[in-house]
């Protein structure tokens, strides 16, 4: 073997019950699995792993590394987790498929998320192309969503109406290419504009398209405040429509109008599944939420574009029109809750010069504005908006699986954009014993591997990928704090992709070993309209 992994705990991404194995790799592949009672495995290198547990990678099925895996080749935020593969394209935007104007208008709307790109070579313009761009090496696998509200800026711009016959037909088409192209489904942010002002009657048509496709749905859904739990049964119904599985985004319920009200949810997607829907949902374990500021406007106030937006606010009378609808009716932007401006803490900025803010708490809508303005809608934020009891009751669900929601822009990040899954293992699991270890392992690996129909990924098992982790049950623990969030995990020493080490005795290497990870599913009918070319 090239390498065997000695006298492990295996915990092998099933749910089923640990056991002790020596595990070979050979080729980037598990070779061979064996228990106690035989000859030892032997290799051209051997790990003692007595006292840990090796399970398979850990997948992170809502991230927002989409430059910075290329801007940072350590990419220790996610390496030093145990992750292998994330789920890039979330929330309906980022750089593909793009044009020149709509790349431009990206740039700046989602710079909040990951900085303006301009350090980043955006060569590409296709979902292919991106994927390609990847495929030169990267710190850990992506799998990549086709956001549909880059798609619609793409074909609409950043207009509040209803597309047209054409208009709906060209973002079929787009959505068909970039699936053919690799893409494993398709992402909407229906609190983010231009996707929010597609009707579902236009999700539908577009979902029908990732249905053929064998794909699936992940929605940022309309609201995760009042209304929420109506949000989810449009998703639900939007996806039994169009015959799509479905993947709800960081399935949460926000807002003191939804504390303690998970059990209402839970029972919405239990009714759901016991009728036949194929519904899947990912959560992070932390309490606050993590935006851009701009993000809480009211969706007329962003119609035309990020300039246009700009426009609005210098402009005073329209600017207490964006204040009422904050602070008074609760916008679309923000959930339909009126803004507690106390709950909403600056994580980053765009412009050096408003480093100032960074950490502070804002004090109303006067602040805030002039916030906007200066740093040209580029300002990230917490929101302490979460409840615990709904944090802990969702995560024990059936067909929960992980992901971060990691953002790694700006001078203050959310915590668990470094810290998720040790957070999962060290808290939930061994302090709070909230999760089993087996269960919670198959809900950061198996079930993911399950949702992406990956063949070979997300088990310990021969004939897989070595994409694999081994940590400490006894110490595995985020080190990330809001404090200090770009504090690195600890009970973490070996992760492998392919077999080769990303970390090695609790180090990054130099090993770039991650590719994209694309799916090629063949048309299942006529909904998969021809690709764009």
């Amino acid at each position: 073997m090239d390498l065997v992994m000695r006298g492990a705990r295996v915990v092998d991404g099933t749910g089923g019950s640990a056991y002790t194995a020596d595990v070979g790799i050979e080729g980037g592949r598990i070779a061979e699995i064996r228990r106690p009672g035989g000859p030892r495995l032997s290799g051209r290198r051997t790990v003692d792993a007595d006292g840990l547990v090796l399970a398979p990678g850990f997948i992170d099925m809502h991230a927002h590394s989409d430059l910075a895996l290329l801007r940072d080749p350590a990419h220790e935020a996610k390496a030093a987790q145990g992750v292998t593969l994330e789920v890039l394209g979330q929330d309906g935007l980022s750089y593909a498929p793009v044009d020149d104007r709509t790349l431009a208008d990206l740039r700046t709307q989602i710079a909040g998320w990951n900085g303006d790109g301009r350090d980043v070579d955006i060569d590409w313009r296709s979902v292919g192309e991106y994927l390609d761009r990847l495929d030169r090496g990267i710190a850990v696998n992506a799998a990549y969503l086709v956001p549909q509200g880059s798609v619609r800026a793409l074909v609409m711009g950043f207009e509040d109406r209803p597309a047209t016959v054409g208009e709906l037909r060209a973002m079929k088409e787009w959505v068909a290419r970039g699936l053919s192209e690799g893409a494993v489904g398709m992402s909407s942010g229906l609190t983010y504009t231009p996707g929010m002002y597609a009707s579902d009657a236009e999700l539908t048509e577009l979902c029908r398209v990732v249905a053929a496709y064998d794909g699936y749905y992940c929605p940022h859904h309309r609201s995760y405040g009042a209304g929420a739990l109506t949000a989810y049964r449009e998703m639900l119904a939007l996806a039994r429509e169009a015959g799509c599985a479905l993947h709800l985004a960081h399935a949460t319920m926000n807002f003191e109008v939804n504390a303690g009200r998970a059990p209402e949810l839970l029972e919405l997607l239990d009714r759901a599944l016991d009728g036949g829907a194929d519904v899947s949902l990912d959560t992070y374990p932390y309490t606050p939420g993590c935006t851009t500021l701009a993000a809480l406007l009211p969706s007329w106030a962003a119609a035309g574009g990020p300039g246009a937006t700009l426009e609005r606010l210098r402009d005073d009378a329209t600017a207490e029109r964006i204040r009422y609808a904050l602070e008074v009716e609760g916008s679309d932007g923000s959930h339909g809750v009126p803004m507690d401006w106390s709950a909403v803490e600056v994580s980053g900025v765009g412009d050096p010069g408003l480093r100032g803010h960074v950490g502070t708490r804002l004090d109303g809508w006067p602040t805030a504005r002039r916030l906007l303005l200066a740093d040209r809608l580029g300002t990230t934020i917490l929101q302490h908006v979460g409840d615990e009891a709904n944090v802990v009751t969702i995560m024990r669900h059936r067909v929960h699986t992980g992901g971060s929601d990691g953002i790694l822009h700006g001078a203050k990040p959310h915590p668990r954009a470094y810290g998720t899954f040790p957070r999962y293992l060290g808290h939930y699991v061994r302090e709070a014993g909230v999760l089993g270890l087996e269960e919670c392992v198959a809900h950061l690996t198996g079930r993911p591997a399950a949702r992406l129909r990956l063949p070979d990924r997300g088990l310990v098992r021969e004939g897989y990928r070595a994409d694999l982790v081994l940590f400490d049950p006894a110490t595995v623990a985020a080190g990330a704090t809001y404090d200090r969030p770009r504090a690195l995990p600890t009970g973490i020493p070996h992760v492998l992709i392919d077999g080769r080490f990303v970390v090695e005795d609790g180090r990054r290497t130099a090993v770039l070993a991650g590719r994209a990870v694309r799916r090629r599913p063949a048309r299942r009918g006529p909904a998969a309209d021809r690709p764009a070319r």
